[in-house]
């Protein structure tokens, strides 16, 4: 089937797509046309399956290291096993990076803090939360596919285009 073209050129319609799916992944819900709702939820169902078969995939290891007084200290590390890693590259590829945020409450060091270890916070928010609650929802209901829902707003003031909010069930 061959996607829509949205009235734009190939790479603007691709930078809009992931744009659209990358918000989509990070607020939940976005606000867009019916057309473009259309796309962007084939293209955010096909990334969460992808992160939904591999979300539990990971490898247990022992890591000998030395600490500052020159002891060696064993450490039990959990790493992503090959296949994971794929899924989080052929996701990474797709996504855009969104930067994380301060909350208004959260001091400077403890926000620090908070994202010391996330270099790609879209990619965590996807295998780390959002994939494991449809993992359970497949388990419980017995159906997969369906991450997302379309709520149709009304024609847009201006030039009367459907209007929707895609978001995440």
């Amino acid at each position: 089937m061959a996607n829509r073209k949205l009235g734009r050129p190939t790479d603007q319609r691709m930078a809009l797509l992931r744009n659209q799916v990358t918000n989509l992944i990070w607020y939940g819900r976005i606000e867009t046309t019916l057309t473009r709702a259309k796309e962007v939820r084939s293209l955010a169902e096909r990334l969460i399956t992808v992160a939904l078969r591999e979300c539990d995939n990971t490898i247990e290891l022992k890591k000998e290291t030395k600490n500052d007084k020159q002891q060696i200290v064993v450490l039990d590390v959990v790493n992503d096993s090959p296949a994971r890693l794929a899924a989080r590259r052929y996701v990474m590829r797709y996504l855009y990076e969104i930067p994380p945020v301060q909350g208004k409450e959260e001091d400077r060091d403890d926000f620090k803090e908070r994202v010391k270890n996330v270099k790609h916070p879209v990619v965590e928010k996807l295998f780390r939360e959002i994939a494991p609650k449809y993992k359970k929802r497949a388990a419980e209901k017995g159906q997969g596919g369906g991450y997302t829902r379309i709520v149709k707003k009304g024609p847009r003031r201006g030039d009367g285009a459907e209007m929707v909010i895609l978001e995440l069930v």
